[in-house]
């Protein structure tokens, strides 16, 4: 396509090259293909669980270990909590007690979700200071649900819809309340420290960086008083470089009323680049809503000590084969062990053809797979919960490997697919650790191990006209594609998000 001078000056200013939105364009225009899913991973092909002997094992060698390593928690943070609260923005806009009861709404609008809410409302954690503010406001029952919903909602009030989720009030004890972000610090303390001192990673907005900063200073503070670990955060935003280019349904790129291009976030897969950036020997990735009251946290931080330990376990031989291979002179039986290894402990699936290659042409193959940064999956039992799952997975070349796929990834217009996605046994909680440096102690280039063919297209509007997005492969999907992976059964304990306002709820978001 031909870009005008402003184009390029737009281009140049957001670090984005000409080259990689032609190649956008092109994504468009070939569009991009289903996952094709193999069959689902169930314990004991695909998943690893571990009895509570084999647990504590791998939690003792993380205990042990984790003196010498470099730790960090990274917290994807960004974008602020307005969907939490869709229901309650649609019942300020539709509720008006003054012309219907309660009842008579929840009647014509069959709103399930405000019901709940109702109901359950003394159990949230900031009930008391909402009561305080409205108190004496309201003229009947019915009033005072509608100015709650305008006190926690309202600009010129709590605004609870502009905040980040980590900001958000999640959890009460005593005379202060807990954000999602304080949660974190907690659960850093007990996993993620070293020499008194616990590193976490957040990637934010940037219209949230005074608050979230503001919410350090004060909530490290209190966490470090209590637990004896000092914390050093560090913030990070989405790059501008990994906006994607916007398209109309001919593919043509799609213009703002002032002539400029349209790009839009690239989604969650952007961060890898973040993550690329960041220097430990072991990773722990979590979401920013999924925390527990600290009754649970015991339980939370052994699963990671556990993946933790096993990541360390399988590192140690990995490291041994990976320079056993540089150093050459290996036998055809060593080779086998180190195939052997690849296979049953990281999950490699080899070429039916492998066999036949050369001593040198397999020693290639073996430092390919060997050499790549790893992650340990915790996997949560289904029980219904929206999300991604595990699965083996089958590329254009016949290459089997283990991916985290979701529902938007599979073509549910095939039944065959449909049913193995629907068979799957276990999903994906983001509950990860990894492993990002060789045996050299060398970081990997994590941009190297993208898999670009599993991103999303998206069809979205924009002033009244539709157009086409591009969201890059997310960031534990194809942005992971390529790693070595290893799936973990863990307590479901674990998966603990906050994705409506009603999940604050849930029985395992009470503090007793």
């Amino acid at each position: 396509m031909l870009f005008t001078p402003e184009d390029g000056e737009q281009l140049l200013e957001n670090g984005i090259g000409k080259e990689k939105v032609v190649k956008q364009i092109e994504t468009f225009k070939e569009g991009i293909a289903f996952m094709c899913l193999d069959k689902a991973a169930i314990v004991g092909d695909g998943i690893a669980q571990f009895s509570e002997k084999e647990a504590k094992l791998r939690v003792k060698r993380f205990e042990t270990e984790r003196h010498r390593l470099s730790l960090l928690k990274f917290v994807p943070a960004s974008g602020a909590a307005s969907r939490m609260f869709k229901a309650l923005f649609d019942f300020l806009e539709d509720f008006h007690p003054s012309k219907e009861t309660f009842e008579a709404y929840i009647d014509r609008t069959r709103n399930k979700e405000i019901k709940i809410f109702m109901d359950g409302l003394h159990l949230l954690p900031f009930y008391e200071r909402i009561q305080s503010n409205i108190k004496g406001k309201a003229a009947s029952k019915d009033e005072e649900k509608h100015l709650f919903v305008k006190e926690m909602l309202n600009e010129d009030r709590l605004n609870f819809g502009f905040y980040p989720k980590g900001l958000l009030p999640f959890h009460k004890y005593g005379a202060f309340i807990s954000t999602a972000f304080e949660a974190h610090l907690r659960e850093a303390a007990l996993y993620a420290e070293t020499s008194a001192t616990a590193q976490l990673h957040f990637t934010i907005s940037p219209q949230h960086e005074k608050m979230f900063k503001k919410e350090y200073a004060s909530a490290s503070k209190r966490v470090s008083k209590e637990t004896g670990v000092d914390f050093q955060v560090s913030f990070s935003f989405q790059k501008p470089a990994t906006d994607t280019i916007a398209v109309d349904l001919e593919n043509n790129v799609f213009r703002n009323l002032d002539g400029s291009l349209l790009f839009r976030p690239g989604g969650h897969g952007a961060l890898i680049e973040n993550l690329s950036e960041q220097d430990a020997d072991i990773i722990f990735i979590k979401n920013i809503d999924n925390v527990v009251p600290q009754r649970l946290l015991k339980r939370i931080a052994d699963s990671k000590k556990l993946l933790a330990g096993l990541l360390l376990e399988v590192q140690e031989k990995v490291f041994e084969y990976a320079e056993k291979l540089d150093e050459g002179h290996i036998s055809a039986e060593e080779l086998a062990e180190i195939g052997a290894f690849l296979a049953d402990h990281l999950n490699v699936r080899f070429a039916n053809s492998f066999s036949s290659f050369s001593l040198s042409e397999q020693i290639l193959i073996l430092q390919d797979k060997l050499n790549r940064p790893i992650r340990i999956c915790g996997m949560v039992k289904n029980e219904g919960e929206p999300g991604g799952g595990p699965f083996w997975v089958k590329d254009s070349h016949e290459n089997i490997s283990l991916q985290i796929v979701e529902s938007a990834q599979v073509d549910m217009n095939n039944a065959s697919q449909v049913s193995i996605f629907k068979s799957a046994t276990h999903f994906n909680p983001v509950d990860i650790v990894c492993g990002v440096k060789n045996y050299k102690g060398d970081k990997y280039d994590l941009l190297q191990y993208v898999d670009a063919k599993q991103g999303f297209i998206t069809e979205k509007t924009k002033e009244g006209k539709k157009l086409k997005a591009l969201e890059l492969p997310g960031l534990w999907n194809g942005a992971m594609a390529f790693w070595n992976t290893i799936f973990v059964e863990v307590p479901v304990e674990t998966f603990n998000p906050v994705k409506t306002i009603n999940d604050l709820l849930r029985p395992s978001h009470q503090i007793v």
